[in-house]
């Protein structure tokens, strides 16, 4: 399980909110950073319209819950552990 976090350089809203996933990552939670402008098939896999999203997947990429926007570090580590131990 993991998320994916869908963000692109252009973006102010990524550039407050990437810190924010780094954490998330230093944790202990994987996190893979997605440009969206430069990994078009991730994008359009999960069909990602706007920038930050972050999307929790399983083990095998199916996606579990998806969030636009802005988020708490707390909001999404507990999130991941509703799912983990849910």
């Amino acid at each position: 399980m993991k998320y994916l976090y869908f963000t692109a350089n252009w973006c102010g809203p990524c550039k407050k909110f990437g810190p924010i996933m780094e954490q998330v990552s230093q944790s202990g939670i994987p996190v893979l950073k997605i440009d969206v402008d430069q990994n078009s098939a991730m994008t359009s896999k999960y069909s990602v319209r706007n920038v930050p999203t972050t999307i929790l997947v399983d083990g095998v990429g199916k996606e579990l819950t998806r969030a636009t926007g802005y988020r708490q570090k707390q909001t999404l580590i507990e999130n991941y552990n509703s799912f983990k131990n849910g």
